[in-house]
């Protein structure tokens, strides 16, 4: 299933031990973000949708500050402009939010990028690109899940809480989208070392 609690805290706690070696302004708000577990990177990316106010899937410095600091992100201003110098590719002073998130993710490679779009399309059985509630059945099953088993939730309730791993905490809704599920798995990749461990770990999961 989504990255396990061990590989959350394994990341979480490597992420940490790293941020105090690094002095590169990415890699430190990258850490950061993984030091939040799996969802961190993705969790930013709310954020930022979020200040976003006018839906332009860009942001200036100010709401790029904002945005960091909305998350408790500890990056000063000069490391900030730095940042924001880096994704500003082509001077216009604004960035393009779903670049800055793909940069930011843990580098991947083709291998672990592949195996996660094939469960995001098994999971997608609409094939519309977002896995939602209906996708979902007779994919996952919740017979097994604790809750369920001692009556406390309902088969919806197993899939929406299922759906929300992937979510930011302040902004459910219910449906994931591929670049969600990608920025998702991204963090649970940064904790395991090698490729054939990764995959067989998402082949076990998703059965495929």
């Amino acid at each position: 299933m989504p990255g396990t609690a061990r590989h959350d805290r394994d990341m979480a706690i490597e992420a940490k031990r790293n941020l105090r070696k690094t002095t590169d302004p990415l890699e430190k708000l990258r850490l950061q973000c993984l030091a939040k577990g799996s969802a961190g990177i993705k969790g930013l990316g709310r954020v930022f949708r979020i200040i976003d106010s006018n839906r332009s899937r860009t942001l200036d410095f100010k709401e790029f500050q904002r945005g960091l600091r909305n998350y408790a992100v500890m990056i000063n201003k000069e490391e900030a402009q730095e940042l924001f110098r880096i994704f500003d590719k082509d001077g216009s002073g604004t960035i393009d939010f779903d670049e800055f998130l793909v940069t930011l993710r843990p580098p991947m490679s083709n291998a672990r990028k592949e195996i996660i779009m094939q469960a995001f399309q098994k999971l997608d059985k609409t094939g519309d690109g977002v896995i939602t509630i209906e996708d979902l059945r007779g994919v996952y099953n919740v017979k097994y899940h604790p809750k369920y088993l001692n009556g406390e939730w309902t088969e919806d309730q197993v899939f929406r809480a299922f759906l929300d791993n992937f979510d930011a905490p302040y902004d459910k809704d219910g449906k994931v989208t591929t670049e969600e599920f990608m920025n998702y798995y991204a963090g649970v990749s940064a904790s395991i070392d090698t490729d054939i461990y990764f995959i067989v770990m998402m082949k076990n999961a998703w059965k495929l």
